[in-house]
């Protein structure tokens, strides 16, 4: 089975050393302080220029909650629009309500808008009360091909046994993508204990 490690990362030199290093694929966002912002337009141009690995565009206008409002939602569509325009991979982002569920609507309405891009819901689903029913309602979502998590914990090797019913209950082409502090220090013993496809972290192919 074919793994892939996605390296998260918020610039440009810290891309092409992950792509150099061996990353599969990359997430991009800015503001890796804040747990990833949405990256600047010129940032993604010259980007795109750098490296010849997918990429996938974190759609994340603030980082005071998952909540959204209208003018937030027009924001995210402008990047998902840009993104679909320079044909990137895909595009990351996540919706909860006051009760820290996920917003199925709000996903639905971007998932939609989104297309043909790969939609991944990312980590907002590790804070709903359960990520494994969180998923349940997504997989039923057309236009969304995969989560990022660690499975509810802090780290992926907290999270490993719901990353494991999480992978066991997502169809084939459903990507669980496992997250949560993976680096190319731990990810040999953590694949043999998830059995994953997709992993992410930040030093997943080492320092950067």
């Amino acid at each position: 089975m074919t793994v892939v490690k996605e390296a998260c990362v918020d610039n440009i030199q810290d891309a092409i050393n992950a792509f150099k290093k061996g990353a599969d694929r990359i997430e991009f966002c800015s503001n890796l302080d804040e747990d990833g912002l949405t990256p600047f337009n010129y940032d993604l141009i010259s980007l795109k220029k750098s490296i010849s690995i997918p990429v996938r565009v974190m759609v994340r206008p603030h980082s005071n909650s998952f909540n959204y409002n209208d003018d937030d939602l027009i924001q995210m569509k402008e990047t998902i629009k840009f993104c679909k325009n320079q044909k990137f991979d895909g595009v990351v982002f996540g919706c909860l309500d006051d009760d820290n569920e996920l917003d199925l609507n709000k996903i639905k309405y971007l998932a939609d808008f989104a297309k043909p891009l790969n939609v991944i819901i990312h980590k907002a689903i590790d804070l709903t009360s359960s990520p494994v029913n969180s998923l349940v309602k997504l997989i039923e979502i057309d236009n969304v091909n995969g989560v990022l998590s660690s499975g509810g914990f802090e780290t992926a090797e907290l999270g490993i046994e719901v990353l494991k019913k999480m992978i066991n209950i997502s169809p084939n082409d459903f990507e669980i993508i496992s997250a949560g502090k993976i680096t190319n220090q731990n990810f040999k013993i953590l694949h043999e204990k998830i059995d994953g496809k997709f992993y992410h972290g930040r030093k997943i192919v080492g320092e950067l």
